[in-house]
């Protein structure tokens, strides 16, 4: 088991490498330029190409069966769905294969809604709450993947 960070705008970074370092996983945080990590034996920063999807893509090519992605990039949760991994979302919700049809299709209603409108999304700001709901979905996902280990 290894955990996957789409970590260019990954708010719960530190999160993750405090469950990491307790059950002693490794993290892969991917980024499309350098950025400045908490200090642990359990990170491995990979740093992939300028461009759409490279971050993605890299992730995508290496996460499967056993390993979790935090994400919210829905694309490439979905991808890693595809690939048998387990994928939390920064505020803690987890995606599996009975949500991310919903999530890929109002992500692309809400895409079509902006291109065509006045329609302007503002993402809700990220929460205390929201950062512990994370640290528990990513500590049971990590406990439940033992498991079936």
């Amino acid at each position: 088991m290894e955990i996957y960070v789409d970590a260019d705008a990954c708010p719960v970074k530190n999160e993750t490498v405090r469950v990491a370092e307790r059950h002693k996983i490794i993290v892969h945080m991917v980024s499309n330029q350098w950025i400045g990590l908490p200090s642990s034996r359990f990170i491995r920063q990979a740093i992939v190409a300028s461009g759409s999807d490279k971050a993605d893509d890299w992730i995508a090519e290496r996460a499967g069966v056993g390993d979790i992605v935090v994400t919210a990039d829905i694309p490439l949760a979905a991808r890693c769905l595809q690939n048998k991994a387990q994928v939390v979302g920064p505020t803690g919700r987890p995606f599996d294969e009975e949500s991310i049809g919903m999530a890929l299709a109002m992500r692309d209603l809400n895409s079509h809604l902006r291109e065509n409108s006045e329609f302007k999304s503002r993402g809700a700001s990220f929460s205390k709450k929201d950062r512990s709901r994370f640290l528990s979905s990513l500590e049971e996902t990590v406990r439940t993947a033992a498991k079936k280990g």
